[in-house]
């Protein structure tokens, strides 16, 4: 059995599973495999992307809603340029030959459109009470929004 192109796929998988072996399952990655004309093929695994890092950063699950009108988590300084160290490797930036700086940028960018702020210092405490809050207006917006559509149906 082959997989499109006429790759074999018991051969692929044996690949793609050693190469995956030590990364924890869930994370989504970007993975680019080139096909030659013999049917051999080269299997390159990237880093999980910008917004993957910058949630988990954050401790959120999905970004906000309303891009600019609310804050979906934070995120310190320190964390984005983390991020950036990990993400200068990623073949885009290498050949751009993007220095730090340019990446952290890049970074921001990515945190601005999904809602995470970026924040010099960021207590524990204090990150902490300010997602529960969240949650709790979440919800009960989801609430208020299902009332709504309930209202909407009796008419």
């Amino acid at each position: 059995m082959s997989l499109g192109k006429g790759i074999p796929i018991g051969q692929f998988c044996k690949d793609f599973n050693e190469k995956t072996k030590e990364l924890k399952e869930g994370i989504p990655l970007p993975i680019k495999i080139h096909v030659k004309p013999d049917r051999t093929y080269d299997l390159k695994i990237g880093q999980p992307t910008v917004s993957y890092f910058l949630k988990a950063a954050a401790g959120i699950e999905k970004g906000a809603g309303k891009t600019g009108h609310e804050i979906a988590g934070m995120v310190s300084v320190r964390a984005v340029y983390e991020i950036a160290k990990i993400k200068a490797t990623d073949e885009c930036f290498k050949i751009q030959d993007a220095s730090l700086e340019t990446v952290v940028k890049s970074i921001i960018g990515s945190a601005r459109s999904l809602g995470i702020k970026v924040v010099n210092d960021l207590s524990a405490e204090e990150y902490g009470a300010f997602l529960q809050e969240r949650e709790e207006r979440i919800k009960a917006e989801q609430a208020a929004a299902a009332e709504e559509a309930a209202a909407m149906k009796k008419k």
